[in-house]
């Protein structure tokens, strides 16, 4: 069981996440990769939204095959590329995690790794052991 941790006496979140999650200690736990935008058949999409689509759908990909759900989700890093709108990325998690709210850091880079890719994204979820 995650659960959020929003203590009142400081200050809430600047968006749609948690400060905190806390899992139970029988969690089992998934950690992926920084995912970026590169397709199965490994076109890169130009636009930012389209990126983050991309990266959402494999993300969420990876969540299944592992035989976890966005709801499982406990935190996630957001790598975007200085100049690109913050306001798409925060739409496209939202989108994708549809209300779910985990913890989360975002991070103005000048660049990742290949110049055509303007954000990545790692995450970490969580649920309890089913032996």
């Amino acid at each position: 069981m995650n659960t959020p941790i929003n203590p009142s006496t400081i200050g809430a979140p600047a968006a749609s996440y948690s400060l905190g999650v806390r899992s139970s200690p029988s969690s089992q736990f998934l950690h992926t990769a920084g995912i970026v935008a590169t397709a199965a058949d490994g076109a890169v999409p130009e636009g930012l939204s389209e990126q983050a689509e991309v990266i959402w759908f494999s993300l969420n990909e990876i969540i299944a095959a592992a035989g976890f759900t966005m709801n499982d989700v406990v935190s996630y890093t957001t790598y975007v590329v200085d100049g690109n709108d913050l306001g798409i990325v925060m739409a496209a998690r939202d989108a994708a995690l549809n209300g779910h709210r985990a913890a989360s850091t975002l991070i103005v880079v000048p660049r990742l790794a290949r110049a055509e890719w303007r954000m990545e994204i790692s995450l970490i979820a969580a649920k309890d052991r089913v032996d």
